[in-house]
Parts: C-alpha cells; structure tokens; sequence
C-alpha cells in the first residue's frame, strides 16, 4: 500500500459495484414499461396491459449493488468517525466535504431508483381494470432511473476521493503519532546516557 494511496482492492470494488449499479440503472431505463388500452368486447370494460416488469428488478438490482459499494466503503473507513483519527489539515477538510456529498449523492440516487421500480412495479401488477370512457395508461416517467443512473456515478466519483483523502488524513496521523512518540521518548533519557 502506497503512501495515503489506500487499498487498490477497496478502490476496484466500489467502483466496480458502482459500475454495476449504473449498467442496472440505464437497463431499468430502457425496459419501463408500455401500457396499451385493450377493450374487452364481452364486459364491455377498458383495461390497460402491460409489455414486462423487467425495469423493476433491474431498479432494486442498482439500488442492492450502490447500497453493498456504499456499505463496503463505510466499513472499510468505519464510517469515518469510529476509526483512527483523521490529521487536521486540508485531507481532513476534503475528507469531510467528500463524506457528505457521497451520502448526499447517494441517498439522491437510492430514491430515484427505489422510486422508478416502485411506481414501474404498481402500474404493470395492481392497475387491471378502470371503468372510464377517455383514458391512458399511466407509465413511469422517463428519465427517474436515468437521475439514478447519474447520481450513482456522482456517488461512485465521491466516494473514490473521499477514500483517498481519508487514507492521506489517517497516514498523515498515524505518522505525526509515531514522530511524537519517538521525540518523546528521548526527552527524558539524556541524564542517563
């Protein structure tokens, strides 16, 4: 491990699952889903039918793989507030700014794909029959998981410079402990030298 570089692996993993996360996003995007008005000629009823419900697994898939990369980064770096100390200094400034944005981030991205398979998964499994004249088959909005896709990038971005600078800021304390320890340790000897 390189000087306040961190683990090469955390880094791999996170932005793999973030990569995961966003490939499910963009998948949920493209396979919402259609509703057509069919008309059934014996109940004299209109009903909307849905094509798949496909966008709503690929939506939990992307919000489960940003939640597992999220979770790892935050019990690597013990959610940066049980773990070592972080140095003061401008790393632990940019840690902190770093932390918040990728929570804020995150929680924005979580919602958007929490919200697109839900209200994807209501409209094709619980709306079978309306008894209306003049009506259209509600579908989810585009571009719901296209947010989610772009915020999971943004979250992935965010969490990669706050491990660097959350490793910088530990090492940095680490190594400021060690040189005053060292220091200290003399000071009291040199009348027995």
């Amino acid at each position: 491990m390189g000087e306040g570089k961190g683990s090469s692996l955390v880094h791999l993993m996170v932005v793999i699952l973030c990569l995961v996360a966003f490939g499910f996003s963009i998948a949920a995007e493209r396979r919402r889903s259609t509703g057509v008005i069919h008309k059934d000629e014996r109940s004299n009823t209109t009903y909307c039918v849905y094509n798949s419900d496909v966008a709503t697994g690929y939506g939990v898939g992307g919000f489960l793989f940003l939640l597992s990369g999220e979770s790892l980064l935050m019990g690597v770096t013990k959610c940066m507030c049980f773990g070592r100390p972080l140095a003061p200094g401008s790393n632990r400034a940019w840690t902190i700014i770093y932390f918040v944005s990728s929570w804020m981030t995150f929680l924005v991205a979580e919602a958007c794909l929490v919200a697109g398979a839900k209200k994807n998964a209501y409209h094709t499994k619980y709306r079978d029959m309306i008894y209306a004249q003049d009506f259209s088959c509600e579908t989810l909005r585009k571009g719901v998981f296209i947010a989610g896709a772009v915020f999971v990038v943004a979250t992935m971005i965010l969490n990669v410079y706050y491990y660097m600078y959350f490793t910088k800021a530990t090492t940095t304390s680490t190594q400021s402990a060690h040189k005053t320890n060292r220091s200290n340790s003399t000071v009291g000897m040199t009348g027995f030298a």
